[in-house]
């Protein structure tokens, strides 16, 4: 059987690979999407020279085509929702519903950088010396290299690519190598959008072959990744090494409070959603409900009859609430941490099996563990996966103390129906993001995403706050 090749995009032509891997369905073993290109490191050179040739010309154009051709990509995006849903259901394992709210959310990012590509702003000010002046103004950073996981295939993509351009940089994305059909499907939109070639490039293909090239580049002037703890240090020491710009968003351990004064109903339900709706392969997702005494074995009881309604199928059916972890490695992973939990002497209350459904995927039960203490591995590292364990504290102090108590400080969570507890909670947790009666998955486009400790490194994504990252300050003194 024959399937549809997908090139690279570089210097606006799509380019063919040597070699291409296919593209397959988690939900659906037999589903083949297509066949995608595998870049080698002399295609990702060119990619990065066609951005360098490109940016002196797109740095210094006019905002208007700039914002035109941002809110261009957004509008077909969002006029494609429903198919490039079904495309991210396919390739990653989220459900149709959820794969078409980030494609949603992917069109709002475009357009919103469309706007910011208007409001770029400056300052002027006085100097100390008289009569001269100083103007304050904000720079693209030249040739961005963009890395991008598997997890938000459309969105994360976007809220990168999006800025990346609106500030006036080319761009160089490589995506997840397990994930590169959404990627190709945006690279494809962008391509039509009216921008110069070689503004933005397209290389897909395994981090091992021109991640590293893509982050050693000396033409590459910063780089933005998302993914994982290690290769995210790895990526921080080269780039220090040579004096780049970088940003990372890694890991995330995060903490759901649940106090004794919560509405039991609505803790159970945002515990559900946060832990287990896509798969739990969220970075944003909780995987630690950290409970008080008195309320403890209702909540216990409650999430054990709640998880039991979850419906775990193919991504594309309806009526499946929770899709495949997206890949066999995930799934041996996922399965490696039930292990280690049981063995912790952790009580495995729901869950943590593998599924057989009516064709073969990487389908597995939710998993809840009950009886968890702070010290136990299934407690201290990400698991990534629809995985969660419940820590039994005295009061809200020893919440506090134990939800700060990780690596991590992406996003964090509280049940509560008290104003001072939740008043002290929003100053003193350690975590970038903070909700209140609210899922610890779910954050708004159009304002900062990131977080503290092992989580985050550099200046925050998404909103204005993105400019922090994509451009740099000129200071001018002007005598009058």
């Amino acid at each position: 059987m024959t399937h549809t090749s997908h090139n690279n995009l570089i210097a606006g032509e799509w380019v063919a690979s040597n070699t291409y891997a296919p593209n397959i369905n988690p939900s659906n073993l037999n589903d083949v999407i297509g066949e995608y290109a595998q870049a080698d490191v002399a295609q990702l050179n060119d990619a990065v020279a066609a951005a360098q040739r490109a940016f002196p010309a797109w740095s210094t154009s006019g905002i208007q085509a700039r914002s035109d051709a941002l809110d261009k990509i957004g509008n077909e995006i969002l006029a494609r929702k429903e198919e490039l849903g079904t495309l991210l259901a396919r390739e990653e394992g989220k459900t149709k519903a959820e794969g078409m709210g980030e494609a949603a959310r992917a069109g709002n990012i475009f357009k919103f950088f469309a706007g910011e590509c208007l409001r770029l702003a400056g300052e002027i000010l006085p100097s100390v010396r008289p009569g001269i002046g100083v103007e304050i103004t904000r720079e693209p950073m030249g040739v961005v290299g963009l890395i991008t996981p598997w997890t938000f295939p459309m969105a994360i993509p976007a809220w990168k690519v999006a800025p990346a351009l609106a500030y006036g940089n080319c761009v160089v994305l490589k995506p997840a190598d397990l994930v590169p059909g959404c990627a190709w499907a945006l690279a494809e939109i962008i391509s039509r959008s009216g921008l110069p070639a070689g503004v933005f490039n397209l290389v897909m293909g395994r981090g091992s072959v021109i991640g590293d090239a893509l982050v050693n580049h000396p033409g590459i002037a910063a780089v933005s990744f998302t993914g994982s703890v290690g290769v995210g240090q790895r990526i921080a020491q080269a780039c220090a090494l040579n004096m780049k710009k970088v940003q990372l968003e890694m890991g995330g351990k995060n903490p759901q409070v649940v106090l004794d004064d919560a509405d039991l109903a609505l803790a159970v339900e945002l515990s559900v959603q946060s832990c287990f709706y896509s798969t739990g392969q969220r970075c944003t997702a909780s995987s630690r409900l950290i409970v008080t005494d008195r309320i403890y074995p209702e909540f216990v009881a409650a999430m054990q009859r709640r998880m039991a309604l979850i419906q775990v199928g193919d991504a594309c059916q309806a009526g499946t609430d929770i899709g495949p972890v997206a890949s066999q490695a995930q799934l041996e992973q996922n399965l490696s941490y039930i292990a280690i939990g049981k063995s912790e002497g952790a009580q495995l209350a729901l869950g943590g099996e593998r599924l057989s459904r009516a064709t073969e995927g990487f389908y597995m039960a939710p998993a809840l563990f009950v009886d968890s203490t702070p010290a136990m591995r299934i407690n201290r590292e990400e698991i990534f996966g629809p995985v969660a364990s419940v820590i039994r504290v005295k009061d809200y102090e020893e919440a506090l103390m134990v939800a700060n108590d990780t690596p991590f400080g992406l996003s964090a969570g509280i049940a509560t129906t008290s104003l001072k507890y939740a008043t002290h909670f929003k100053r003193h947790s350690q975590a970038g993001m903070v909700m209140v009666n609210l899922p610890t998955a779910g954050v708004d486009y159009h304002v900062p995403f990131g977080g503290r400790k092992g989580s985050s490194y550099g200046s925050r994504e998404q909103g204005k706050y993105a400019q922090e990252f994509f451009t740099t300050v000129k200071t001018a003194y002007v005598a009058g």
